[in-house]
């Protein structure tokens, strides 16, 4: 699309693109052994305006990398024969270091994979069979990044070639009118010849007369200065007396001060006293009277003197780039300043992407990121305050506040997570969702993103999903003997429909995986829908839901049941026509799990009522439901028995207070726990599987209170029941049981 804007601006396109250093064409390189797979990969990108290059092997691959011609974005794959992706990679970051490098990998060993990545050699990894559009989108931001690294280097070339310029502009101050050398030619230090050697060599260094003077050795500084002060009667004075106020010093740049022998000392009345190595050179001293508009005080001090000042008064002045890198984690100077927040609703688009590529912005994101990964995080919380702004870190199910920074990085920093996130940067009053997926030195995570508008700002909360997490076994998860034998049973049916529920956080998902790879074989075919993508399953399709294409629960699903499957996972069951389907395909023959929003197991079965299931369907495919929660453990390092508390017993009701125990547990506070006297979560279950009474019970519309007297009757285990096994097997405390499950008035079910 022409650039319509350049008729206003004077700026013609061309000129634009040269400026920014972006090609005007984008070249890509597909690698893979497979023909077929090489033709698929163009396609995606036919519609782009892309120059795409093929090859079948990392080595004509790199016969076409070195005809000359820049590649921006390499997309290889991992399994081909001779040299593999990893390795070949590597050889391009090697050789063409600034081209992005994107693995597509379908068998490749995890291991060497995440070697290739931690080495740097592979910017992302993507794998087969990829999604169209996540392939576009990620090439996009690949050559977004690469655009980056180019105009950073222009950048660095212009800071260089501007520092020579004012180096060299510096040179032009110099006027040598100084008078010294006359004086000392009159006092007899300096021979009529020396006099025209010195001006001549004036005339083609443009170095200070006093400099050049004592570079030649003729006479001594010292001599000098003795001279100035007892017949010239100018003050000469100890720098290291002074404290230069960082106002004055900016008042001349460092170049100029080295390269005249000149310090500001300080500044009071209009007044500057200048310390001067060569207090005589009254041209210099009549263009800073014009230049700073103040009155020149002259004092004078030795060369070394001067020197060793300047270092003082100007270090940390001249930054580089290596050392932005450490600007964020500094402590800022306003953070204790009250801010006044007013409506900025009129900020420009155009403002807000400048400020998205300002160093602190990028930096921050990026330092909240690693941080919040390497703590092991769940989510982020961006919350605006009227003060300050809070970075807010979940660890273990509790928010605990990280990181305060000031309020006048707040819109820098969401529209630098926006424009990641690939969300409209311009909206601010409406709530927005997005995600990304971002490399950081220890994993790839995905981040899903939400903005909420509120009072003091714009509110982001990042979900961390680490799809690269192992899957943890069931025997790992804290179930009972009796409930995981019952489990493994449910693992093994063929068909039917098993149901994790609880609220948000209680590790549904977790158990799922587990028991979807509990049984796992090569000879049948699993299916995954989820919104998004927790785990990556190299077994599994796996399907992303995008609500806002279409692509939604019943969608997928029905369009799935087409694909063969053997066994289902579906992310959550949220209405009707999700619910149908699914338990439709557990009817079927086929195995299905997925999640619900419940309180208990028997409220579940209540629930799927009402989202208008049909008894008898409901009552047929339903095969178990285990509902649960997550509790956080006590520290293995510093755990220790306490007594127990009786009026917490009571408060947790009937299953608690008859028969108390006496004796419990409490992690005291170790450097293991960081003193919070707990490590790590488990979760505490609930199983239920319907037997031929209750499956009845169902199918003639019997209510929950029914339902839960004939579980009762049962002796089912309840929620509760098992929290207060953890309790006294010194597994959690009585403290963490009351934060999770609140006070109970009767026993629940």
């Amino acid at each position: 699309m022409r650039d319509y804007a350049s008729l206003f601006t004077g700026n013609a396109p061309e000129e634009k693109e040269k400026e920014e250093g972006a090609p005007s064409h984008y070249r890509l390189l597909l690698v893979d052994d497979e023909p077929n797979v090489l033709r698929a990969l163009k396609r995606v990108f036919q519609r782009e305006n892309y120059q795409v290059l093929t090859a079948q092997s990392a080595d004509e691959a790199l016969r076409l990398l070195a005809q000359g011609d820049e590649v921006q974005v390499v997309i290889s794959d991992y399994l081909m024969p001779g040299m593999n992706g990893a390795d070949f990679l590597k050889k391009v970051k090697q050789l063409y270091p600034e081209t992005i490098r994107i693995m597509l990998t379908g068998h490749a060993d995890t291991g060497a994979v995440m070697g290739a990545i931690n080495e740097g050699a592979v910017y992302k990894f993507i794998l087969k069979p990829w999604n169209d559009d996540d392939l576009r989108i990620t090439v996009g931001l690949a050559l977004e990044q690469h655009d980056l690294i180019q105009r950073n280097r222009i950048l660095r070339e212009t800071t260089t070639r501007q520092s020579k310029e004012l180096k060299s502009l510096s040179k032009l101050t110099v006027t040598n009118r100084s008078q010294v050398a006359i004086m000392l030619h009159k006092r007899g230090l300096l021979s009529d010849k020396q006099l025209q050697a010195l001006y001549h060599d004036l005339q083609q260094t443009r170095v200070p007369v006093l400099k050049l003077i004592l570079e030649k050795g003729w006479i001594e500084e010292k001599q000098i200065r003795s001279i100035l002060s007892k017949d010239f009667l100018f003050e000469e004075v100890s720098l290291a007396e002074f404290q230069v106020e960082p106002a004055v010093a900016e008042l001349l740049p460092r170049a100029f001060c080295e390269r005249n022998m000149v310090v500001p000392l300080k500044a009071l009345n209009r007044r500057l006293t200048l310390a001067m190595a060569d207090p005589m050179d009254e041209g210099l001293i009549e263009d800073l009277r014009f230049a700073a508009g103040l009155e020149i005080e002259v004092v004078m001090a030795s060369i070394a003197d001067i020197e060793q000042k300047l270092q003082e008064v100007y270090a940390g002045t001249e930054i580089s780039f290596d050392e932005m890198e450490n600007l964020v984690s500094t402590v800022d100077p306003f953070e204790s300043i009250e801010v006044v927040i007013e409506d900025a609703d009129d900020v420009s688009v155009e403002e807000l992407l400048r400020e998205t590529e300002e160093p602190p912005a990028v930096r921050l994101v990026n330092a909240i990121v690693i941080e919040a990964v390497r703590l092991g995080v769940s989510d982020i919380h961006i919350q605006p305050r009227a003060k300050s702004v809070a970075v807010r870190f979940r660890i273990d199910g509790l928010l605990k506040d990280k990181i305060h920074i000031p309020h006048q990085m707040h819109s820098s920093l969401v529209s630098r997570i926006k424009v990641m996130a690939e969300m409209d940067i311009a909206e601010r009053r409406r709530p927005q969702d997005g995600r990304i997926t971002v490399k950081t030195p220890m994993r790839i995570v995905d981040l899903r993103i939400s903005t909420l508008p509120t009072i003091n700002g714009e509110k982001v909360v990042m979900r961390i999903l680490d799809r690269n997490a192992s899957i943890r076994n069931l025997a790992e998860l804290g179930f009972r003997r009796e409930d995981m034998e019952r489990i493994d049973r449910l693992a093994g049916k063929p068909q039917g429909i098993i149901l994790a529920t609880g609220p948000t956080g209680s590790g549904k998902t977790n158990t799922l995986y587990s028991l979807l790879n509990h049984n796992a074989s090569s000879d049948k075919n699993y299916v995954t829908i989820e919104d998004p993508v927790e785990f990556f399953l190299d077994m599994a399709g796996q399907v992303h839901i995008r609500e806002k294409i279409g692509l939604t629960f019943p969608v997928v699903l029905r369009s799935i049941l087409r694909q063969d499957p053997d066994v289902i996972l579906v992310g959550e069951i949220r209405d009707f026509d999700t619910a149908e389907v699914a338990f439709h395909a557990a009817l079927t023959g086929h195995m299905v799990f997925s999640t619900l929003h419940t309180n208990s197991a028997i409220a579940t079965i209540a629930r799927l009522f009402d989202l208008g299931l049909k008894p008898y369907v409901l009552a047929s495919a339903l095969e178990g439901i285990i509902a649960q929660r997550l509790v956080r453990r006590i520290c293995p390092a510093c755990g220790e028995a306490v007594p127990a508390d009786l009026g917490q017993l009571e408060s947790l009701g009937p299953v608690f207070s008859d028969n108390p125990p006496t004796q419990l547990y409490k992690g005291a506070g170790c450097r293991k726990c960081n003193g919070s006297g707990y490590q790590g979560r488990i979760g505490v279950y609930e199983v239920l599987i319907p037997d031929d009474q209750m499956r009845h019970l169902m199918t003639s519309g019997a209510s929950v209170l029914e339902l839960n007297r004939y579980a009762q009757e049962r002796a089912h285990h309840t929620l509760l029941m098992d929290a207060r096994e953890k309790v006294e097997q010194g597994v959690t405390t009585l403290d963490e049981v009351l934060r999770v499950f609140g006070p109970q008035d009767f026993e629940v079910g």
